[in-house]
């Protein structure tokens, strides 16, 4: 390592917007790490108070400034850094840091760029740049124009024949893009993405090709390898942060996979990234063609998803390769005992799915394309595909219990519903199975993949042999155990379960009553440890998750009630984001320090509380009451914190507080006392203190007789 590397700047992301949130709070917040680790001073720019990267003890030094070049300079003026990492703030980071370099800042004030070069990273951004950068090792790309009028617009258009992609250069998160399928969209479009930026892109269309990523990492001495294979869930056409995404890719035959991964691997060689990039591939099913849709030479959405699949601590090896280190050099810091020269194996499969909160807007599209409108996202990992997904759509919390359970969505046309994708297009595609659609006619209407709708299909399956023998059975205890070991490895919960059955009492009663009934039979789910290295390789970090296909527990529990437990906060929704990782993250330091072993529960691969070393047992897994308490029965925990992770793990409290569990903090009748609107204004009421008058109405005629009491303007 070069010696005069004394003190460095981190460019933070500033504002969480869509397609730019917590994960590089988590990818910045590792890279300060790295640098602590060396004895190196950082200081970092971030105006986001919310961010732990923001608190204190990560940086040596935070400025709550703008990321721009203006206040950046004048950072750079004051603290005279050695060295600047660009590749963990987004896109805002990328292009400041572009910024600084071509106006000549950095030069000036003698800052070393770490790890990629800007040089490589303007090959990624300007597409120009970077479709002439893969035609020299002879890399196919998807025809594409780049223009900055509209007269020039038009021509390329026409030349490459409708339908065709409109994209803005330098722009985050598909912003200004869209499929134009005839001259009248595609003025619209270019219009409006001409306000974007000041290039546009206009290339072919790929629409129901597969989308599939890979994650590379590579040191200056040139030796790399691919952390993971993504592949959506959907087709091309649907932007990948909007996607569900399987990891590791599931579809691809031996010989596909390796061409992909191969040249995944001449590309980054080839721009000569330093540290870690994202390559993402248009590939056609039928014929093995492929195009290079882009690369993102900075860590990204999908790489903090690739780096809590794998358990490869990517965006911390990525800083350690910026300050000169070789993969030999390190070791991979989950195992503690392989170097981070290793190629990750995965004896499970991660499912990642987005959460949408359109319901909160008026007037917003609800159909998805390739600009992003997810606010937040989740992880779900299982043996099969089917308990991956089905934990996934839970965990996104939005009233789903599985696949199979939405009688509340109603749809009209499906044929419409599967062409044209909307948030709820999972659960359309099981409406459509309900229905009577082929394996093969769904495949037609939404062009995803056979073997993703096959897995669906078995799902559908299994739920109607419960509800046959719901229909022709009372007796639930005659339940046969080989059809609910089947259901839960299929990823049913308790919930699914009951409901299937046709149990005729109060819910919360049929799932202890499915619980209970479990148990007895020994069908009970295991503990698996996440180690990069499908279990080769001793782990040192318990990073865990809970499945029913094993036999075996991978942790050996003392039961010594040491432990505290923390529920994180689940996906980022609008009102509820980084900031209650940050107080997750704060209790669970604190437990530490007071010497108690600290345990999160959270399935965000976005959050810094999903991180290997934040705690010393992490369950990605799900916030429901049947979950936590498997784990809770494992871990025999002192108690549990529900406080620090917003409205999921208080929601839990009294159900919690039933079970005997001792909840730390405000007791669970305190929590119900705030949270239930009617206990709170009683309780106003008793105190003495004053409320808006209130009521809840059911009728048109009570909201009329509610106003004329009270008078407008209402809330």
């Amino acid at each position: 390592m070069e010696k005069e590397i004394k003190k460095v700047l981190v460019l933070g992301s500033g504002a969480l917007k869509i397609g730019q949130a917590g994960e590089f709070d988590y990818s910045g917040s590792q890279a300060l790490k790295a640098l602590k680790e060396e004895g190196i001073s950082s200081v970092l720019v971030n105006p986001n108070i919310a961010t732990i990267q923001t608190s204190e003890g990560i940086a040596d030094k935070v400025y709550f400034l703008p990321v721009n070049t203006y206040f950046v300079e004048e950072i750079i003026k004051k603290e005279r850094p050695d060295g600047i990492l660009l590749a963990f703030g987004g896109q805002t980071a990328l292009n400041c840091g572009a910024e600084l370099y071509t106006q000549g800042i950095l030069d000036k004030y003698g800052v070393k760029v770490l790890g990629t070069s800007v040089e490589a990273i303007m090959y990624t951004e300007d597409r120009d740049l970077f479709v002439k950068k893969l035609n020299e090792i002879e890399m196919k790309t998807p025809v594409s124009q780049a223009v900055e009028n509209m007269e020039d617009a038009i021509a390329a258009a026409r030349r490459i024949g409708y339908p065709v992609m409109v994209r803005s250069a330098y722009a985050l998160g598909g912003l200004g893009s869209g499929i134009c399928a005839d001259e009248e969209e595609f003025l619209k479009l270019a219009e409006s993405s001409f306000a974007f930026s000041k290039q546009i892109l206009v290339e072919e269309s790929l629409k129901g090709w597969k989308e599939i990523e890979f994650e590379v990492i590579r040191d200056a001495n040139d030796h790399c390898f691919t952390v993971a294979s993504m592949e959506n869930f959907d087709p091309l056409g649907i932007h990948t942060g909007e996607s569900i995404v399987i990891a590791p890719s599931q579809t691809l035959t031996n010989k596909e996979y390796h061409k992909l991964r191969e040249l995944a691997i001449r590309i980054i060689r080839h721009i000569g990234i330093v540290g870690e990039c994202n390559v993402q591939y248009a590939f056609d099913p039928e014929s093995e063609d492929y195009r290079v849709i882009e690369v993102n030479a900075r860590l990204s959405r999908s790489s903090a998803l690739a780096s809590k699949a794998t358990g490869y601590p990517l965006a911390f090896v990525a800083a350690k390769l910026g300050l000169g280190y070789g993969l030999f050099d390190l070791k991979n810091s989950v195992t503690k005992t392989t170097s981070a020269f290793f190629e990750p194996a995965l004896d499970y499969v991660v499912c990642k799915i987005p959460r949408w909160d359109l319901g909160k807007f008026h007037g917003v599209d609800k159909e998805l394309g390739s600009s992003m409108k997810s606010v937040g996202e989740v992880m779900a990992i299982g043996r099969t595909f089917e308990e991956a997904i089905q934990k996934g759509l839970r965990m996104i919390g939005q009233g789903m219990h599985g696949f199979v359970e939405n009688k509340e969505l109603v749809i009209s046309d499906i044929d419409k519903a599967l062409r044209e994708p909307t948030d709820k297009r999972i659960f359309v595609i099981s409406k459509a199975f309900r229905a009577g659609y082929t394996i093969d006619q769904v495949h037609e209407l939404t062009k995803i993949d056979k073997w993703f709708l096959q897995k669906l299909m078995n799902i559908m399956k299994t739920s109607e042999e419960l509800h046959s023998w719901g229909n022709n059975h009372k007796q639930i205890a005659d339940l046969p155990n080989e059809l609910l070991r089947k259901a839960k490895v299929q990823g049913f919960s308790d919930f699914q379960i009951a409901r299937a059955i046709g149990y005729e009492g109060d819910m919360e009663d049929g799932i202890l009553y499915i619980r209970k009934h479990r148990k007895e039979a020994g069908i009970l789910p295991v503990v698996k440890q996440i180690d990069t290295l499908a279990a080769e390789y001793p782990a040192q970090t318990n990073y865990l998750y809970l499945t029913y296909s094993g036999v075996a527990n991978d942790v050996h529990y003392l039961g010594d009630h040491k432990s505290i437990v923390v529920l994180g906060s689940g996906a980022y929704r609008i009102g509820s984001s980084v900031e209650f990782d940050w107080c997750g993250v704060q209790a669970l330091n604190t437990i530490r320090k007071e010497g108690w072993r600290s345990v999160m529960i959270n399935y965000n691969p976005e959050t810094v509380s999903t991180d290997y070393d934040m705690c010393d047992r992490l369950y990605f897994d799900e916030l429901t009451f049947e979950r936590v308490m498997d784990i809770l029965e494992l871990e025999n925990p002192h108690g549990v914190i529900v406080s620090t992770g917003g409205q999921i793990p208080n929601n839990l409290a009294l159900r919690l507080d039933a079970q005997k569990i001792n909840i730390l903090g405000t007791s669970a009748k305190s929590i119900d006392n705030a949270e239930d609107r009617e206990k709170f204004s009683a309780m106003l009421d008793r105190i003495g203190v004053d409320q808006p008058r209130w009521r809840e109405l059911t009728s048109m005629d009570d909201i009329q007789e509610f106003v004329e009491e009270v008078g407008f303007p209402v809330l």
